[in-house]
């Protein structure tokens, strides 16, 4: 009997729907723009989320960053540090290329490895010398650090596995080197070698206060070289010669073997640095997993330089916080904007059918008088509120995914549709119906038949 007399409450507000148009039309506009502008706003906000945030994992926000710890010899000859402090140390092979190749090979969640010898030098060409950062690379390195070549091309295989004498050039060194030519194809004297010139970088703008009082790296004035050239053609440390032995006490400390050039001799006595790599950039998949894969890291190369700590980890807590504080924004103001909207429809609902309540009293009145409960008036307005908001649900689905394409296209920004956005949006659409629609069925089941009857 209830589903009968509810089926039969649906029908009448089915047929006073359709013998309304207008009115049905006008009560579902705000729904239908609510609704619409919610999955836009909320496809383009996903859109720019995920632009901002790829962004931010350009600058390194999913990257450990491994650098060697140098150590500072301290010249001091008193009899307790002679010999005992000395002979506690242990031999550590240094951070290298073999544990780069470890790590990207043994642990899973990562993605990229990127190691970096950096060297001390200068430019040399037609009488102009000027200081420079050599930095041996693997190509991974440049979209690491999202450096994009405006000229020339990418190192070969056949460079990067002979260690070729080719170099890629900041747009400085383009600059002052070659101001009125084209460098690709060129030679440049870097250090105490000749290397040709296959590609020029983006400029990074870079202000000159900012390099002087920050201590920011001019990236513009560095040259890059494939990481095997470096340790062909400069300096591989992890390599044992004849100088170093022949060094005696200068070559030889603490069970390491170091570098010592002759030019550099009195430096390299304080300054003890038998690292074969000065950095190593480790991409990780998921920015979740940075924590565990810094740990597991850690465990592996103490384990690999036997349980001496010579190298730093470093995970980018600021970039971490700034991704998440990036999102929590996303959310509170596309939440903003998806309720306002709905709030918006929803009071122009309660509106329309308050004002349909006045005009339709005498129906009211009618259906009271031959036995309808009031139940069956609340029902039946209910069930008109709701059936105008999931039919402007519907149409607020199709308007919102034809705005979030047309804007897309026009505009030229990303946007993403998702499911969740359009199962929400229509699932609120309707509770708007029904919450909204409560006040005017109230309204409507507490009239007075005979008042209402009597009502022009």
């Amino acid at each position: 009997m209830n589903l009968e007399r509810l089926s039969g409450n649906f029908y009448v507000a089915l047929d006073a729907v359709i013998a309304n148009k207008l009115r049905s039309i006008l009560t579902a506009l705000g729904i239908i723009f609510g609704v619409g502008a919610v999955i836009a706003m909320l496809a383009i906000g996903n859109g720019a989320q995920q632009e901002i945030l790829e962004q931010i994992k350009l600058v390194g926000v999913n990257n450990i960053v491994i650098e060697p710890i140098i150590e500072q010899e301290e010249q001091n000859l008193t009899e307790e540090s002679t010999g005992l402090d000395q002979e506690k140390k242990k031999f550590s092979p240094g951070l290298s290329l073999k544990d780069a190749g470890s790590i990207a090979q043994i642990i899973p969640t990562i993605e990229k490895t990127s190691p970096e010898i950096i060297l001390e030098t200068y430019i040399i060409k037609r009488g102009i010398r000027r200081s420079t950062k050599l930095v041996g690379v693997e190509p991974l390195y440049f979209e690491l650090t999202n450096f994009q070549l405006t000229e020339g091309k990418m190192f070969t295989e056949d460079q990067l596995e002979t260690g070729a004498p080719v170099c890629i050039i900041g747009r400085a060194v383009q600059s002052k080197f070659f101001p009125t030519e084209d460098p690709i194809g060129k030679t440049i004297k870097c250090g105490n070698q000749w290397l040709e010139v296959v590609g020029v970088l983006e400029e990074r703008y870079i202000s000159e206060q900012s390099i002087e009082n920050l201590g920011i790296r001019n990236f513009n004035m560095d040259v890059y070289a494939p990481i095997q050239t470096v340790l062909i053609r400069y300096k591989n440390r992890e390599l044992i010669t004849s100088s170093m032995l022949a060094g005696g006490g200068s070559g030889f400390s603490m069970g390491r073997f170091r570098m010592v050039d002759q030019a550099d001799e009195e430096e390299e006595q304080k300054v003890v640095n038998y690292h074969q790599i000065d950095r190593l950039t480790v991409q990780v998949s998921e920015t979740e997993q940075l924590q565990s894969t810094a740990e597991i890291i850690s465990r592996m190369l103490k384990r690999r330089h036997f349980d001496v700590v010579d190298y730093e980890i470093t995970i980018p807590e600021l970039l971490l916080k700034q991704q998440q504080r990036t999102k929590n924004i996303f959310n509170i103001v596309l939440g903003a904007i998806a309720g306002i909207s709905l709030v918006v429809g929803g009071i122009g609902i309660m509106n329309i059918m308050l004002a349909s309540v006045l005009e339709r009293i005498k129906e009211i009145g009618l259906r009271l008088a031959i036995g309808a409960k009031k139940l069956d008036i609340i029902q039946q307005f209910l069930i008109e509120a709701i059936m105008i908001s999931i039919s402007g649900g519907f149409i607020g689905i199709l308007l919102g995914i034809g705005m979030a394409l047309v804007i897309s296209r026009l505009a030229d920004i990303p946007t993403i549709i998702t499911p969740f956005s359009i199962i929400v949006s229509f699932g609120v659409a309707a509770t708007v119906g029904l919450i909204f629609g409560i006040t005017p069925a109230k309204r409507a089941a507490s009239q007075d038949p005979i008042t209402s009857l009597r009502y022009e």
